[in-house]
């Protein structure tokens, strides 16, 4: 980290009680910050607010605290930073990079939009150049689309490695905006993570591809990359991704099954970084902690 205190993030979405995915994400967070010494902060993402809420939210907090899993400060959530988000928008705005866009998912599904290797559409483009009397005679309300170049943007990740994509050609304008004038997930995480000055960003290797769009936007709003470690997911057996939405192995579950230290050395050695799967405290596991030892590639757990 080039002599600076590393300064990470645990960023759950307060949806519903962490799964055994969560907890892993969370594990290797706090690990990859406490190792070294560094300040971590613990940040709800909430702009889902039909499935986000406060009692989600002191669960959470509730259920960190029981796998031993402490944070230094914790950061407003992100349904109250509207107007930060706001004045970045503007910033945006200001550099012409930023249109209206009409277009719905079911819009681009129909008419056959690219898609690049992970199911993602790839924006064709439709609204980028309406002229000004084509978009005035649109409704009123519209989703706000970041213009991107023909550029390649790559990362070095810490764990899975060398990623790369050309913006214009595997990703294509994405929005940072909805039609209902919540912040997009891109934009929003940018702007949380420059702002607090988060250095190491540590989730889940579905959030990859994210990244380079992420690393535009940082360009553009002035932030410093930070250092990215991409964790492999958890799958069952049928190589189905652990989620909320499945009930998979939820912590409430987990709880009755096994203690904090046994959990914790269940993943520790899933992820490759012991031997084998004694229990052990999360203090501990930081003690041992080495990303080189972390695997690339998915979990496999059994989700009964």
């Amino acid at each position: 980290m080039d002599g600076r205190r590393v300064v990470g993030r645990f960023a759950p979405s307060p949806s519903g009680r962490m799964h055994l995915g969560n907890v892993f994400a969370a594990l290797m967070a706090w690990c990859g910050v406490r190792s070294c010494g560094g300040r971590l902060l613990l940040r709800m993402e909430d702009l889902d607010t039909e499935r986000c809420n406060d009692l989600h939210a002191a669960q959470l907090r509730e259920d960190l605290r029981w796998l031993g899993l402490d944070w230094d400060e914790e950061t407003p959530q992100q349904s109250l930073r509207t107007e930060i988000y706001e004045a970045q928008l503007a910033k945006l705005e200001a550099q012409g990079v930023i249109y209206p866009c009409w277009c719905t998912r079911g819009m681009l599904k129909a008419a056959s939009a690219p898609h690049a290797s992970d199911g993602r559409v790839i924006y064709p483009g439709t609204c980028r150049n309406l002229t000004p009397e084509e978009r005035a005679a649109r409704p009123r309300r519209a989703a706000l689309r970041l213009l991107v170049p023909d550029a390649v943007y790559a990362v070095e990740d810490g764990v899975q490695g060398h990623y790369e994509e050309n913006l214009a050609r595997d990703c294509g304008d994405f929005p940072v905006r909805r039609a209902d004038g919540v912040f997009a997930y891109q934009l929003a995480v940018v702007v949380d993570d420059g702002l607090c000055g988060v250095n190491q960003v540590v989730r889940g290797a579905d959030l990859l591809s994210s990244t380079p769009r992420q690393l535009y936007l940082q360009k553009l709003l002035g932030f410093p990359a930070p250092e990215y470690y991409h964790v492999p997911l958890l799958i069952g057996p049928d190589g189905r991704r652990l989620s909320k939405r499945d009930r998979d192995l939820d912590l409430g579950v987990l709880q009755q099954r096994m203690t904090a230290a046994q959990l914790i050395g269940m993943l520790a050695h899933a992820a490759g970084l012991t031997e084998t799967s004694a229990p052990i405290s999360a203090a501990e596991l930081a003690g041992i902690f080495d990303w080189h030892r972390v695997r690339q590639g998915p979990i496999v757990v059994q989700a009964e």
